[in-house]
């Protein structure tokens, strides 16, 4: 795509905005936009809705589903979506720098697309998106285009947010923590008419952070105001926004230097201190009507708009110097990226009976309009010589504030506007008691123009475009073996635009991506605890490679494989001792390219991950309501790229400790410890150049509480 181009224990009960039903109800299908009450036991979620866009129970989804209540995210004082992520079997990926959240690997393959109240929300660059406003996150593996449209067959993850409550409340919070980092955030909720028709809630975070890199800060803001009118008794319109902003400078991690990744300090910076932050700006709007028609009839309608910007320089890191092998080649670099999108979406969705067979009906309309604007240039890597670096760098003994080059080389100035039309099916059928089914189709229409507007080689088409479209079904059955075991199989496919053209310009045929699904749901523990296992099979087709006659352009030939199995774990081990917890074994590699060799692993993805959270709250006596815990993350080596990797990150293993104490039922205080052994590792690469230093040894601390 073209965004590749540049590069407490207290509980929160959401108003209900939905219609209630018996078992699966139609009014319950509103998921995407009225956003339904979903009630977690803690770390234990029994409902979902992101995977069939009905609020149906996990246990008669035939897919993987693995949900982050916010209580997991309160446990571990976390601030980005990240910790989330991590915990659900999510690896990471490009982050642009400390930018924002670009891309991740779910099943061993790589996405960008992800959503929230299920709307697309990454369009262009955003910045990571915040916790504050976070009911839960729920992480869908495998294909999910059939719902979402165009993305990657690996998974996504859609975020529900938090909701107006009846009730007036504020939340406050104050978090200090190592090298400066200092964040406050604050909740307040409750109606503003006398009969509580009009419900509101505003969200924020602010925050003035350090870093253990060299010269490296943040500021961000973050406010998310919703405001829900119960119209009627059968209607709801909801209208919420979200804006967000930061300004930081671009941090892309360090280069192996003299063969080994570990030479440089984790906090050596290879940019220029002196530059101005770069910036990165967003704002969304969602309005979302829901109307029930009758007890079994419900009809949503929704519409987002969001836009965003990067603009500022930054430095870039090419490698050794020829001439010099002690220095390093740099750029300096500009960048102005744009971005905005307009989604509708409209669905129906009921409950009705064919004889035996009952029913959940779905489906769904929806419109994409997507523009992107790319300007990236930089300065001359080399002299006139072609071997002595301009803006060289010393990395064991940096020497900043030299002049800065001029910047004279363009490398992209492009637009592109992607607009797509969609329409869907789907049945969740109950064939018998303990048998159900889901059968859906998606077909898109998908057409981009790409207009570039650097000189082209003569025979380029200018501006270019390309159109199909593309049907997207899926298939699943579950079968219930006992009252607390279930077993289930799916099939589903996926389609993305591809990155890269050929050689007469024009863009790539879409990608495409199929993958196969079995596994087991099982409810311990008197249902106090969920254990989810599954084997997967995935592939990615038509997937960029260099073209054999051409090495500047590029062909649709390529092919990619992930195949493995997974488990996941959430709820409670005995009462107040709660636990969560995945682990992925993925074999993620090269089927099939033109210059790539067969079987090479692909960048960002390890055999081997796990991660658990375990917190133990006192139930009485003088240590009531005093939590704690940890979490451990294991991540196993990984490439830093497919293409012709130059080095691996070596695996790591991190420990976190977890505690806090209720001094009254509304006051909370808390210290958290991260990476408690101060283990080096490095969490992500980026171009088979760069490497991202995890966080050291780091003490947070923080209270929370409500008025």
């Amino acid at each position: 795509m073209a965004q590749q181009a540049a590069a407490g224990t207290q509980e929160v009960v959401l108003e209900e905005l939905s219609v209630a039903g018996e078992g699966r109800g139609a009014g319950n299908a509103a998921a995407g936009f009225g956003v339904p009450r979903l009630k977690a036991d803690g770390y234990l979620a029994r409902d979902g809705v992101s995977a069939t866009r009905t609020q149906t129970p996990l246990r008669e989804v035939p897919q993987t589903v693995v949900v982050v209540p916010a209580q997991v995210l309160t446990d571990a004082a976390a601030t980005r979506v990240d910790t989330a992520l991590d915990l659900a079997g999510v690896g990471r990926a490009n982050n642009f720098g400390g930018l924002g959240l670009s891309e991740f690997t779910i099943r061993g393959l790589a996405t960008g697309e992800y959503y929230r109240n299920g709307f697309p929300i990454n369009r262009g660059f955003p910045n990571s998106p915040d916790v504050a406003s976070i009911e839960r996150i729920e992480v869908l593996k495998g294909p999910s285009a059939f719902l979402y449209g165009r993305g990657d067959p690996g998974g996504t993850f859609n975020i529900v947010t938090k909701q107006p409550l009846a009730e007036r409340a504020l939340w406050v919070g104050q978090q200090l923590g190592s090298f400066n980092a200092k964040r406050t955030t604050f909740d307040a909720t409750g109606p503003l008419d006398a009969d509580g028709q009009v419900l509101a809630r505003l969200t924020g975070a602010f925050e003035d952070n350090g870093s253990f890199r060299d010269f490296v800060y943040s500021d961000r803001y973050y406010l998310a105001p919703v405001i829900a009118w119960k119209a009627t008794p059968d209607t709801t319109i909801t209208l919420e926004g979200e804006f967000l902003g930061t300004a930081q400078p671009l941090d892309r991690g360090i280069v192996p230097f003299n063969g080994s990744i570990r030479t440089l300090p984790r906090s050596r910076f290879l940019g220029e201190p002196g530059l101005a932050p770069v910036r990165n700006d967003n704002a969304l709007g969602q309005l979302r009507i829901e109307h029930r028609i009758d007890p079994d009839w419900v009809v949503t309608a929704g519409a987002q708009v969001l836009g965003g910007n990067i603009r500022g320089l930054g430095v870039g890191v090419f490698g050794v110097n020829q001439v010099n092998p002690r220095l390093l080649d740099r750029t300096l670099e500009y960048r102005d990226l744009t971005w905005s999108d307009l989604d509708l979406q409209l669905n129906l969705a009921g409950k009705f009976e064919t004889g035996p067979f009952r029913h959940t009906l779905l489906m769904g309309l929806e419109y994409d309009s997507y523009r992107y604007r790319e300007v990236f240039s930089r300065s001359p890597r080399l002299l006139a010589d072609e071997r002595t670096s301009r803006f060289p760098l010393d990395p064991l003994a940096p020497a900043y504030g030299q002049s800065l080059p001029a910047i004279t080389s363009p490398v992209t100035n492009f637009l592109q506007d992607t607009q797509s039309i969609a329409g869907y099916v789907q049945d969740q059928i109950d064939l018998t008691p303990r048998l159900h089914a889901l059968a859906g189709v998606r077909v898109e229409n998908l057409g981009l123009v790409s207009t570039n507007y650097l000189p082209v080689r003569p025979g380029t088409v200018n501006p270019a475009n390309r159109e199909a479209t593309v049907a997207t079904p899926r298939f699943g059955l579950v079968y219930d073996l006992t009252d607390t075991v279930s077993i289930y199989g799916n099939y589903a496919q996926s389609f993305r635009p591809n990155t890269g053209t050929t050689t007469t310009g024009l863009p790539l045929p879409f990608q495409g991506g199929e993958g196969l699904e079995a596994g087991a749901k099982i409810a311990l523990l008197d249902g106090r605890l969920s254990l989810d296992a599954a084997v997967f099979d995935i592939r990615r087709t038509n997937v960029a490679t260099t073209d054999p006659l051409n090495v500047n352009a590029f062909v649709a030939a390529g092919e990619i494989r992930s195949r493995g199995f997974d488990l996941s774990v959430a709820g409670y081990l005995a009462p107040g001792w709660r636990v969560f917890g995945t682990y992925t074994h993925a074999d993620a590699e090269v089927t099939r390219d033109q210059t790539i060799p067969v079987g090479t692993r692909l960048a960002n993805v390890p055999t081997n991950s796990l991660a658990v959270q375990s917190v133990y709250e006192f139930q009485g006596g003088d240590l009531r309501g005093l939590g704690l815990g940890g979490g451990l993350t294991y991540v196993g080596a990984r490439n830093a790229g497919t293409a012709f990797p130059t080095f691996r990150l070596p695996e790591y293993t991190t420990l976190n400790l977890i505690s806090y104490y209720w001094i009254t039922p509304e006051v909370k205080v808390y210290l958290n410890v991260e990476n408690l052994l101060d283990a080096t590792y490095y969490d992500r690469a980026f171009q088979n150049r760069y490497a991202t230093p995890g966080l050291p040894r780091a003490i947070m601390g923080g209270v929370a509480a409500r008025f």
